[in-house]
């Protein structure tokens, strides 16, 4: 037992982010369409009332229908995601700020980019093209028992050997979340006396709420969102009425966000 809390290296904080990334997890399974699709499969086959066994599998199999539509995926994605601000033409913002989640940590400790890389290759367009003078990196590592690998660093490392320039990355690797984002990246901003406002680069399905935390910590952003899930593509005939295990994965994503939001309302 004492080896145990040993490991989780209390005095760190280590056992309250175990506890908070554990919760994280256990809470996104229950958002899971599937999770409720199975929830109500293996009531219909242990229930022992015909009528429950009848309702159980035909809401199963309605969830599932729902949730694997990618027309109505679209109809919520339009709905939901930030529309990007037409940006003029010549003005040059003094920061991009990238949101990580965008990368991940092998087995052997080293970086690599995850399908959420759109957001780097933003950011670097951003910067290539003239549009921003500094890029920001935000985030750490929200894995439990992490020693040396943080996702801005790598990133940084990763821009460095692109040959840009040490002077234009800034990166702030504490944040564990997109509160600790806005948090420490406004810490950053206000220690380098970059003037807003600046360019918010994460994912669309990710854009209101990121918008909604960094404006109510008092940061200037103006939406970039990129990585899109779904809405921002023309409808097929076939996305009608074809069920798509992409639909449903996607649909995690949007759900979360739309729990997040409502905490943060809640919060407020």
């Amino acid at each position: 037992m004492l080896a145990f809390f040993q490991y989780l290296d209390l005095t760190s904080g280590t056992l309250t982010l175990a506890m908070y990334t554990l919760f994280s997890l256990v809470f996104n399974i229950f958002l899971w369409p599937l999770t409720w699709v199975l929830l109500l499969l293996i009531i219909s086959l242990i229930a022992k009332k015909p009528i429950r066994k009848r309702n159980a599998l035909i809401g199963a199999i309605a969830l599932l229908l729902l949730f694997s539509n990618r027309y109505l995926l679209n109809l919520f994605a339009r709905a939901w995601d930030v529309d990007a601000v037409e940006l003029p033409a010549g003005k040059v913002y003094s920061a991009a700020i990238m949101l990580g989640g965008f990368t991940g940590e092998n087995t052997k400790q080293q970086g690599y980019f995850n399908d959420h890389s759109d957001r780097f290759v933003e950011g670097l367009y951003l910067k290539s093209s003239g549009r921003v003078s500094h890029l920001i990196v935000t985030g750490g590592n929200n894995r439990p028992g992490a020693r040396n690998f943080t996702e801005a660093k790598w990133v940084k490392k990763t821009m460095l050997e692109m040959h840009y320039p040490d002077s234009a990355i800034l990166i702030e690797q504490r944040s564990t979340n997109t509160n600790e984002n806005a948090i420490f990246t406004k810490q950053l901003l206000d220690s380098a006396h970059l003037k807003p406002p600046y360019l918010l680069v994460t994912s669309a399905f990710h854009m209101r709420r990121a918008l909604y935390i960094f404006k109510k910590k008092g940061i200037p952003v103006i939406p970039y969102p990129c990585d899109y899930l779904a809405g921002n593509s023309s409808t097929d005939v076939f996305d009608y009425f074809v069920p798509s295990a992409g639909v449903t994965y996607a649909w995690n994503y949007y759900l979360k966000e739309v729990v997040g939001i409502v905490i943060e309302h809640l919060k407020a």
